[in-house]
Parts: C-alpha cells; sequence; structure tokens
C-alpha cells in the first residue's frame, strides 16, 4: 500500500506530478466540491500534506488527519501553517527555502528595471498603434530614470536580500540594508531605521521574510522615499499598507512602484489600474519551469524522508 498524501494545490511540473503519483496515493483535496465528505472519508489515512505557500492548511482540516507525519508546503511562506499546533502533535513543516531565491530576485531587479524605464508603457503605446500614428519623429512619452548608479535599499537581507543586493551591485548601485541586526560579512551600509534608509535611498526594495509584520512600508517611510523614489515588493503584501502606497502614487510622493504581492490576493486595488507610474505582476516570482521544478522536487524529497523517520532539508517545523 503507497502511503496516501492529500494534496491541497497543484504543481505545474508534470515531471513532479508523475512522481508524486507514482509514489504515493495522492488525494487531490484541492479539486473538490464537498470537501467536508471528502475530508470524512480520507482523512483517517492522510500521512502527508502538500499544500502551498498561500493555501497553507487550516487547524479544522489537520484535526481530522490523524496521522498526517508532514506537511510539506510548496513555496517559502508558512503563515497560513499553524506551526504551533504542528509541533504540538509533532508533525513536521517543510518548506522549499532557498529554491526560490534567484528568481525572486531577478524579479525585483526586472520590476526596477521596468519602472524606472516606463517598459510596460511603451509596450503599451507601440501595441496600441499609437507610435505609428504619431506626427513627430520623437516618442512622445516621459523620459525615463536611469536604473544603473541608483542608490539602493533593501528591506530585510536574507537570502533573496543578498541576490538583489549582488545583482544592483553590478550595475554600480550603492547598497544600504536594514534588518534586525548589522551583517558582518557583507559590504553594504547597514541602516538602522527603515525611514532613514529610505531617506537615503532612490528605490526601497521589500526582500524581507517576516510573515508577521504588517504595514511597515507607511506614509512615512514613502514621504521618505521622495519623489524620485521607487518602492519595489518581492516580499509580502501585508509589508505594504496599501492605502498610504496609493496615495503616494497618486499624489507624486513617489516615482513609482513594481508590485508582484498584495495584501488580499488576488483582489488588487482598481486604482493601481489606471497608474502608469506603477508595474504589476500577479504573484509569480518564481514561476519559471526551473524554479518551480525544484520546489517539486524539494516537496518529494521532504515526503519521503519524514516518511521513512529521517531529517528532512528545509524544516521549519
Amino acid at each position: 500500500m503507497k502511503p496516501e498524501i492529500l494534496q491541497l494545490s497543484p504543481i505545474l511540473i508534470p515531471d513532479v506530478n508523475a512522481k508524486l503519483n507514482a509514489l504515493y496515493t495522492v488525494r487531490p483535496y484541492f479539486q473538490q466540491t464537498d470537501k467536508a465528505a471528502y475530508l470524512r472519508e480520507h482523512g483517517p489515512n492522510i500521512r502527508g500534506v502538500v499544500t502551498g505557500g498561500h493555501t497553507g492548511i487550516k487547524r479544522e482540516v489537520l484535526e481530522q488527519l490523524p496521522k498526517v507525519e508532514v506537511i510539506a508546503v510548496n513555496g517559502v511562506g508558512t503563515d497560513a501553517v499553524d506551526l504551533g499546533y504542528a509541533r504540538d502533535r509533532g508533525i513536521r513543516v517543510t518548506a522549499t527555502i532557498g529554491a526560490l531565491t534567484e528568481d525572486v530576485a531577478d524579479l525585483a531587479i526586472g520590476l526596477l528595471i521596468s519602472a524606472c524605464r516606463g517598459l510596460g508603457t511603451g509596450d503599451r503605446y507601440v501595441r496600441s498603434g499609437e507610435w505609428a500614428r504619431t506626427a513627430t519623429p520623437l516618442v512622445p512619452l516621459p523620459l525615463a530614470r536611469q536604473f544603473s548608479g541608483m542608490r539602493i535599499g533593501i528591506v530585510g537581507l536574507g537570502r533573496v536580500g543578498r541576490a538583489v543586493a549582488t545583482r544592483a551591485a553590478a550595475f554600480g548601485c550603492p547598497i544600504s540594508y536594514t534588518d534586525l541586526n548589522t551583517m558582518s560579512d557583507v559590504p553594504y551600509t547597514f541602516v538602522s531605521d527603515l525611514v532613514e534608509l529610505a531617506r537615503q535611498s532612490d528605490a526601497l526594495i521589500v526582500a524581507a521574510a517576516a510573515d508577521n509584520a504588517k504595514g511597515i512600508i507607511n506614509a512615512k517611510v514613502l514621504q521618505a522615499l521622495g519623489a524620485e523614489g521607487y518602492l519595489i515588493n518581492v516580499a509580502r503584501g501585508s509589508l505594504v499598507n496599501e492605502p498610504d502606497l496609493i496615495a503616494a502614487l497618486e499624489s507624486g510622493s513617489i516615482a513609482g512602484a513594481g508590485l508582484d504581492v498584495f495584501v488580499e490576493e488576488p483582489n488588487v486595488p482598481d486604482v493601481l489600474f489606471g497608474l502608469e507610474t506603477v508595474v504589476l505582476q500577479p504573484h509569480r516570482a518564481s514561476a519559471t519551469v526551473q524554479t518551480r521544478t525544484r520546489m517539486g522536487e524539494m516537496v518529494l524529497a521532504s515526503l519521503a524522508a519524514v516518511l521513512a523517520g529521517q531529517e528532512p532539508v528545509g524544516a521549519v517545523a
């Protein structure tokens, strides 16, 4: 008998799905209409859970899984999992730590370049046919902002923050950062106060892995960033006070923003759709074949390790 796995969110890599189904009896909870009935039927036999960082798993679901040994999160966010309850029951929780780093950092730089250079605006200008209809040889679009040499402030110098810093430094950008403590193994400038970091930066990149922090990028921080400053968020939507950000963008208190995450996904504030100074992405920083394959392989490894009584890589509980 193959161990039974409850799957709460899909894995989009066919090879990973094939391996998952070859090794386990997979119960696709996310596809069920009557989830309560499905849990009553299969819950008592479930030994592992596969879920996503945004989906997590509710405590009331875990309470119906008496034999569960491992929750393998296909992502790095674990705030949607009751870690305390999992620890109390001896359920191991793993995340795909490290698998997303390079792609998230790539997108952070991509968002900043796109916001500075108006790539979305230029794309729409060409696609609409407006460029071809322009009578003068010069494109009547606002001049863009040079990215190379910008002063970059990074909020959270963990794996992603460091990868962002490496990329920005290659463009000749001076790097400053804030975190819980200064870090002696990096050449970047530590600024203990977030407002002061914003004041010293041309662009503020939010890369903190702070699941429980709320609204730390607020009106005071944005005011310090200033009318020529840009905000990039590839971390958590909740880290930014969205009403304050919208007010800053509408008033011109900051120059622009690049956002991959939002407070209430997938519900993005409608006002952002009409702002040409904002670049929007649907929380897809890790959405490459390479990274999603690495993530899926890590999920498989976590399941195998725990069900074999071994210590899993990427354990958070």
